[in-house]
């Protein structure tokens, strides 16, 4: 392993001003090659509706989304358009991020062989400064902020929807409580899309709020792969449960799905980002990081509402799900809108059988999914995982191939309640309970119109509240989460 590597691959990433025909949207990327070769990939999104003219300037940063993920390995990105303040600190900010996750998680904690050996880093020898994106932003021109939209409704709630346990959640209290929802989907042009299309098919035939909009990202996701020096040429063969090089994919869904939420003036946009056990702000190798999962931290939610402020006024950011683990999440779906849960689809793999769309039963995300289940009591054929997967599930599964936090494992295991295989799991009270941490989970982040009433639904599936003191869950009474202020941004 070489004291120092390169891995600059572009001297500059180009991007064109996005053009706007009928109902798709699409914006050429051009990769300047360190070995003076040039490629083109054309960004394509396709809506439902006519896109409008006023509808341009988010465009013009759903299509840069994408390319912040490779900031590490260009020395520009060159874009032919301007942007306003706004826009700038916002793409300067994701900038800075994405890039010093994938250094962390990508580049030096890997969980899947993509890179070629000459390009491994050697931990001794990393400098936290070398987490810094590489890549410089310049545009055409920079402006004042100016308003995208006239006005939005704060009553309207647009939901990013996947067909996974999460999203379903959300709409689904939501629904309960009274507001005007709308299941809006991503069809991202790969398999991915199979997860989706149950519930897609369910939520248009019952709700006309339904939208789809198709993109081509997952290609550029692949085109850039094969354009990466550092990348082994065999990629697409590699058969893994995580991306290679990409980890921020909901910042371009959030700005794609925009004119949809413009066009209805919805007021809320809600990320079906559940509990993730972030008890301090981890480093690694001195590098301030997000387990690669910035795009479901509050963090995020907190920069794009900052952002909304000055471009979309009236616009908010949140999840209605981030205070309880993925354990509860399944149990208030099974539990509450069986009507939901039988289209829950969470799987690497899921195929067609006879029309139907089956999840594989194996992979880690199947695995995680029948632990809550069972350990909700719950039957996981409501969601097709055939018999043999179900039965054979406690020989099958081991600590190592879930990927979930591990107090949440604990707890979930010691509900199955198999002693004779699991003979030394003891309870995590916590995991059952509504967390309360004003850097990761603080519901006042939520919309009073909205907060009491889904927390009211929350508490009948959990055990009560708890609170991060000194590093650990302490139990709380429910009125000591009124008492903490948020600080005015």
């Amino acid at each position: 392993m070489k004291k120092t590597v390169d891995f600059t691959c572009f001297s500059s990433i180009d991007l064109s001003e996005p053009s706007l025909l009928g109902k798709t949207a699409k914006s050429e990327v051009k990769l300047h090659k360190i070995n003076g070769d040039v490629n083109k990939f054309t960004l394509i999104i396709k809506y439902e509706d006519n896109i409008q003219e006023n509808h341009r300037q988010i465009l013009r940063m759903a299509f840069i989304m994408p390319l912040l993920n490779y900031g590490l390995f260009s020395k520009k990105f060159n874009l032919d358009f301007a942007l306003t303040n706004a826009d700038v600190n916002l793409l300067n900010e994701l900038n800075k991020v994405f890039s010093r996750d994938i250094f962390i998680n990508k580049m030096l904690q890997r969980r899947a062989n993509y890179i070629l050996p000459k390009f491994i880093l050697d931990e001794k020898n990393v400098k936290p400064e070398d987490a810094n994106p590489k890549a410089k932003i310049r545009c055409a021109k920079t402006t004042q902020d100016e308003k995208v939209t006239k006005k939005m409704d704060i009553s309207k709630c647009g939901v990013l929807s996947s067909g996974g346990k999460e999203s379903l959640l959300t709409y689904g209290m939501l629904r309960e409580i009274g507001c005007t929802v709308f299941p809006l989907y991503v069809n991202e042009s790969g398999g991915h899309w199979r997860t989706a299309l149950p519930a897609y098919k369910f939520h248009k035939e019952i709700d006309p709020k339904t939208q789809r909009i198709w993109t081509n990202v997952d290609r550029f996701y692949n085109f850039m792969l094969d354009n990466l020096k550092f990348i082994r040429n065999d990629h697409r063969k590699i058969r893994a449960d995580t991306y290679p090089i990409r980890l921020c994919i909901f910042p371009y869904y959030v700005f794609a799905l925009l004119p949809i939420f413009a066009d209805n003036e919805i007021g809320n946009l809600l990320i079906g980002s559940e509990f993730d056990d972030l008890r301090n702000s981890p480093k690694y190798c001195g590098i301030k990081h997000y387990y690669g999962i910035y795009d479901q931290h509050q963090d995020y939610d907190i920069a794009m509402n900052k952002w909304y402020s000055k471009r979309i006024p009236g616009m908010i950011q949140w999840s209605a799900v981030r205070n309880i683990s993925g354990l509860i999440v399944e149990r208030t779906l099974v539990k509450r809108y069986l009507d939901l849960a039988e289209y829950q689809r969470s799987c690497h793999s899921c195929h067609f059988e006879k029309n139907a769309i089956i999840s594989c039963g194996k992979c880690s995300k199947c695995m995680g999914v029948l632990l809550f289940l069972l350990a909700n009591n719950a039957d996981p054929k409501i969601m097709n995982f055939k018999e043999e997967d179900i039965q054979s599930f406690t020989e099958r599964v081991k600590f190592s191939n879930l990927r979930l936090d591990q107090d949440e494992k604990d707890q979930s295991f010691y509900l199955l309640g198999r002693k004779d295989i699991f003979p030394n799991i003891n309870p995590v009270n916590h995991v059952e309970k509504i967390h309360i941490n004003h850097a990761t989970c603080e519901p006042q982040y939520m919309p009073e119109q909205f907060r009491d009433e889904l927390l009211k639904i929350i508490e009948n599936y959990t055990t009560g509240y708890c609170i991060l003191k000194d590093g650990k869950w302490s139990p709380m009474e429910k009125e000591e989460r009124l008492t903490f202020k948020l600080p005015i941004v």
